[in-house]
């Protein structure tokens, strides 16, 4: 069969099969113009054979919330900083005063589209402020990208570590929202065909509701999704309270935006959370019958001591729940392992998510989100978004349950090959469409330039390592 690759005999392949992920044994997965073709055993001959002994093959993850242009420069920053006068997040006081330049933000993006792919990650949701060059770069990478290009209607800010105020923009945002869905269209349009587009209204309380719910109608009209950060704060719970009286996920409601082909990044202040006292409303039931996704990222999170209250629930009352990575370490496959422990230990429940939980939320949860039937899954006709796992790799042994030695133990340490629409994009654990080294090195120097102009920007004129004191004393 011309151009047909086959991995041949692989140990493990997690398969689609009557609407659900199983394991199968011994398996081949043959793939031509990129999409699989067969899973079973090939009896012919192929054009490429890859080798899959001591391999586990499965499906490509979706990443459905992540922060390229940025977050790959706040390690070693952020790890163990939170404002403590504003419930612990650090959005307010400190995320706006440590931000990469121009040469930095490509390193960013560069360093962590690698990263994502190292993970396993083959479809992601680049939520950025667009830059020139931003979709050449998604292009560039391999992956297959939904550009978001976000856009509010004001900016926040601290003028004392404890009050978050806002700068409104005249004209609600609206020239901005337009310059973002002239992204949105090229994406759609881009020759590589592995991009498209989501609307992406920043934050609830960046945003007008006019602004928010002409968002909506302009996804719907171009039969995309909307995705927003809501319920992502305690600070953002008790400034939409204030300003409507309502609950986020109720002003949404009410907007006429929490329906099918919205999505919440993050989702976790909903009112009968512990550190909300909100009795009145019942968010909880209102975002189970509105349609609405949910994004959920643990890990940038649980370094503030917060959690969703839990991640299982909302999964078992049919709520679409997607795993996104949000921030560093951009790695899909810990962000598994974080979702599962941190819905166990706010339940004290281990029967509260179960591996196969998180995987499929990961994979066909994400590309439901999205409105796709041909990723997340290895079936005839899916797209060949294929990821090789080597299980001989010492994190992964003993092998009983590949998956669950993946996810709670080797990460992307046992990642080996990936490929996309057939196409090989990461080779012996390494991605390919970047110079990694290249790309750290300019990250590191963007990093130092970030660190000199913090004073500058902050209100209590803090140097950087005043407000992020380093781990030992520096002599």
């Amino acid at each position: 069969m011309p151009g047909t690759t086959v991995i041949r005999n692989a140990d493990w392949v997690v398969a689609f099969e009557d609407g659900r992920h199983v394991y199968k044994k011994n398996a081949d997965v043959a793939f031509a113009d990129g999409v699989v073709t067969h899973i079973g055993r090939v009896d012919h001959a192929a054009d490429t054979e890859i080798d899959g002994a001591g391999r586990l093959i499965m499906p490509g993850l979706v990443n459905i919330h992540s922060h390229p242009t940025s977050e790959a420069m706040n390690k070693g920053f952020l790890d163990e900083l939170g404002s403590p006068k504003l419930y612990m997040s650090s959005l307010y006081e400190f995320m706006p005063l440590f931000r990469p330049d121009e040469e930095g933000r490509r390193a960013c993006v560069e360093v962590t589209y690698s990263e994502l792919l190292q993970s396993g990650v083959t479809t992601l949701v680049d939520l950025s402020i667009p830059f020139e060059g931003w979709l050449d770069l998604m292009a560039q990478s391999g992956l297959r990208v939904v550009a978001a290009p976000m856009y509010r209607s004001a900016r926040w800010y601290t003028r004392n570590g404890h009050v978050v105020d806002y700068e409104w923009v005249d004209d609600g945002g609206r020239a901005v929202m337009d310059e973002a869905l002239a992204y949105v269209d090229a994406a759609v349009a881009h020759p590589c065909g592995r991009l498209s587009g989501m609307v992406a209204p920043a934050q609830i309380d960046t945003c007008t509701g006019d602004l928010i719910a002409d968002s909506f109608a302009a996804a719907q009209e171009r039969g995309l999704t909307m995705q927003i950060h809501a319920a992502q704060s305690i600070v953002e719970f008790h400034e939409i309270t204030r300003r409507h009286g309502k609950t986020p996920v109720e002003w949404l409601d009410d907007l006429g935006v929490l329906r099918a082909g919205a999505v919440i990044g993050h989702g976790i202040f909903l009112n009968d959370h512990p550190w909300v006292h909100w009795p009145q409303a019942d968010d909880f039931a209102t975002l189970k019958a509105s349609g609405t996704a949910v994004a959920h990222c643990p890990t940038v999170f649980q370094r503030r001591g917060i959690t969703m209250n839990t991640v299982g629930r909302y999964i078992r009352n049919g709520i679409p729940v997607g795993v996104g990575t949000d921030t560093y370490p951009h790695n899909m496959l810990e962000e598994l392992r974080n979702a599962l422990t941190n819905s166990r230990v706010i339940s004290g429940d281990p029967f509260d998510l179960r591996t196969s939980d998180i995987f499929n939320a990961a994979t066909i949860g994400g590309a439901a989100i999205l409105g796709r039937e041909d990723i997340g899954r290895l079936a005839p006709g899916a797209k060949a978004d294929i990821v090789s796992v080597d299980i001989t790799d010492r994190a992964m042994m003993p092998v009983r349950d590949p998956l669950r030695s993946l996810i709670y133990v080797a990460a992307e340490r046992a990642v080996r090959d990936v490929y996309i629409g057939g196409e090989q994009v990461v080779k012996d654990g390494v991605a390919l469409a970047f110079d990694i080294p290249d790309a750290l090195s300019r990250l590191q120097a963007a990093q130092r330039r970030a660190e000199e102009q913090f004073a500058r920007l902050d209100f209590a004129g803090r140097t950087h390592d005043e407000a992020s004191p380093y781990t030992f004393a520096v002599r």
